[in-house]
């Protein structure tokens, strides 16, 4: 008689045990029993490739979204330092202007534009206002009002160069008519005769003494009181070896009972330059220097225009 062979099969399902039964002398029995075991093992690889393949990919997603929030968070950074970079340079346009207005008011300059201050450009990036919005939206959002507030800076740097270059220009022309203005004593001495009427030492009648007379050594230094050109040096009549110097915006200075004249006509001077020596030439009763500042060819109280001396004070010669 011949053995059998019984072949239990258990399944996961929890279902009923299946039972079954061959001749052991068969090979198609033995045959099944390997294929069997076979496909079984095959399944079980099967499913453990199938559950390395999800675990694998499964962190490999998470490696990606690692590394995804690490670069959005090196751009948000990245975002933030150029927001706080352009802060900065809003302050220093904000002083910058701030410090013109000073200038202006100091130098009594008035704005010509009327062209507004634009600083009233908002404060600092806002970070994540719309809590929902995905982080795509923010960072773009962030770029937009960035881009916005280079392009007003742009702008307002453009502006603030405009006026600061205006300012410039007109502290040039005040310090011009401030060089050209004449302002200190042509000549270290003592007055001994201001502007206005008075007795002719030569007539004894009253006249009209057209400038100030600067009582002086010989030889003592007449320097120019403003800067200037010389447009006469030489005698001039009554007034003896003079030197005129004209110092644009229609004022010029006079110098007159010269000894000697050390600049010549279309000289360049500087206010402190010698420009001749006190002399006794022409009608003078001694030594002295007479000195007239004009406007637009009209003499006026050259007292007005000496800020380093007091009328009737005398100053200490200068060799």
């Amino acid at each position: 008689m011949q053995k059998k062979i019984t072949l239990i099969i258990f399944r996961n399902s929890g279902s009923k045990v299946n039972q079954i039964t061959f001749l052991k002398s068969s090979a198609v029995a033995a045959g099944i029993v390997v294929l069997i075991c076979l496909i079984g093992l095959a399944g079980m690889i099967s499913k453990y490739i199938q559950f390395r393949q999800c675990i694998t990919d499964s962190y490999a997603s998470q490696i990606s979204n690692v590394s995804q929030q690490q670069e959005i968070e090196t751009q948000r950074l990245q975002i933030q330092k150029f927001s706080d970079n352009i802060n900065l340079l809003k302050g220093k346009l904000i002083d910058l202007n701030q410090f013109e207005k000073k200038i202006r008011i100091i130098a009594n300059i008035e704005k010509t534009s009327d062209t507004e201050s634009l600083f009233g450009i908002g404060g600092s990036i806002p970070e994540d206002r719309e809590l929902d919005a995905s982080v795509e939206n923010k960072q773009d959002r962030l770029i937009q009002e960035m881009d916005e507030q280079v392009d007003t800076l742009e702008y307002a740097s453009k502006i603030q160069l405009e006026s600061l270059s205006e300012v410039l220009q007109q502290l040039e022309e005040k310090r011009n008519i401030l060089a050209s203005t004449p302002s200190i004593l042509p000549s270290a001495g003592w007055m001994s005769s201001g502007f206005g009427y008075r007795i002719s030492p030569f007539t004894g009648r009253r006249e009209m003494h057209k400038g100030i007379d600067v009582v002086a050594s010989k030889g003592y230094p007449i320097i120019a009181t403003a800067d200037g050109i010389i447009t006469f040096a030489g005698s001039k009549g009554l007034l003896g070896n003079t030197v005129v110097v004209d110092h644009g915006h229609g004022i010029s200075t006079r110098y007159a009972h010269c000894s000697k004249i050390v600049k010549k006509c279309g000289d360049a001077v500087k206010r402190g330059d010698i420009i001749a020596r006190v002399g006794n030439t022409g009608k003078s009763t001694g030594p002295h220097l007479h000195y007239e500042v004009r406007v637009n060819n009209i003499q006026v109280n050259p007292e007005r225009y000496i800020l380093d001396f007091y009328a009737g004070k005398s100053t200490k010669p200068a060799g």
